[in-house]
């Protein structure tokens, strides 16, 4: 059953959803920081791992608004970029840890000068982004937001 702030149509980051909300601005600063000294630095090194760097800052971003901001809208919003940012983990994981010169990278290590957020799983970041979209997920299945006045 969704809570009464849920059905209010006031903000999810409440309780719990504040933490979530605080390490997804976190991860948005980190991420944003990251890529942009990336691109500006030495983007002709891995231009695509670089651009994909780029595009889970503004993941993270739009997810962490979504997640702040009520209303159906945003409730799909937060949904479609959370379910985004783990295919992007996972897919960006993989392709990182077994075939990284697809990526442009010449190797995988977490903490490298060519790591991404989503390298490696994000184990240069912990595996935050690895956990961080689950956590949001189930967040979100419990605080699904409903109409204020009652209707379907």
């Amino acid at each position: 059953m969704p809570n009464k702030s849920s059905r209010t149509g006031k903000s999810r980051a409440t309780g719990v959803g504040r933490l979530l909300v605080v390490v997804y601005a976190i991860l948005a600063l980190a991420a944003t920081g990251r890529s942009v000294v990336q691109i500006i630095e030495r983007f002709d090194e891995a231009p695509l791992a670089f651009s994909l760097s780029a595009l889970s800052a503004v993941i993270y971003i739009v997810a962490t608004v979504a997640l702040i901001v009520p209303g159906i809208r945003w409730y799909r919003v937060a949904w479609a970029t959370i379910t985004f940012e783990l295919l992007g983990v996972l897919v960006v994981g993989t392709i990182s840890v077994f075939a990284p010169a697809v990526l442009g990278l010449s190797s995988i290590e977490p903490f490298g000068r060519q790591s991404t957020v989503w390298s490696a799983y994000g184990l240069g970041y912990l595996l935050i982004p690895l956990v961080l979209p689950v956590l949001g997920m189930l967040w979100l299945s419990r605080h699904r937001p409903t109409p204020v006045d009652g209707r379907a």
